[in-house]
């Protein structure tokens, strides 16, 4: 008799696991097709980034504390951002595949991280940062000058780099700006030049 009270209350534990699995599936899917929906809404995804980023600054400006969070969370997006301007082959390493001259064949620019990639990366880390804020153990008193002195310098030396590498290996990580190539409709003096 105890083995089938046994059974009965094994049973219960694994329909409450089967039940919250499957609640985490659904909610898992739900967040991955609302990810999938903001793919091509660029310039919305970038306001709501630049919102919880200044919900953030408000929050430790609030707070006057958290600067180790804050720091951390700099020296990841001058991580993020150096990927993001990188080319996914560095020709440093793997040798020139990027076109120098005009007669070599032409390739596009494929960034180490893609914009999405760069984007969501950058909203999840500022996400955890601003709920780090709420734990006191992570409010380490620092002098926060110092703090904002060293990453400033670590910037511009990362960012000096990574400059004079897009300089010697002649690429731009943009697009705007870029000569497109293509089909484009005759001016209104060609319309009137073909027309008999």
């Amino acid at each position: 008799m105890d083995v089938g009270g046994g059974a009965v209350a094994g049973d219960g534990a694994s329909s409450t696991s089967s039940a919250v699995s499957q609640w985490t599936f659904t909610l898992s899917q739900r967040y991955q097709h609302l990810l999938d929906k903001s793919t091509p809404h660029i310039l919305y995804r970038w306001i709501f980034f630049a919102t919880i980023a200044f919900i953030f600054a408000i929050r430790v400006f609030m707070v006057q504390g958290f600067y180790i969070i804050t720091y951390a969370l700099g020296i990841y997006i001058i991580q993020l951002l150096i990927a993001f301007l990188s080319p996914q082959v560095d020709p440093e390493v793997d040798g020139p595949t990027l076109p120098t001259r005009g007669s070599d064949e032409f390739r596009p620019f494929v960034r180490r991280l893609p914009e999405f990639k760069f984007w969501y990366s950058l909203s999840k880390a500022v996400c955890i940062a601003f709920v780090l804020t709420f734990f006191s153990a992570f409010d380490v008193p620092v002098f926060w000058p110092i703090l904002l002195f060293y990453w400033l310098v670590l910037f511009i030396s990362t960012m000096k780099r990574q400059i004079m590498h897009m300089v010697k290996y002649k690429y731009v990580p943009f697009t705007f700006g870029k000569q497109r190539y293509g089909k484009k409709a005759p001016s209104t003096d060609e319309r009137s030049v073909s027309k008999p």
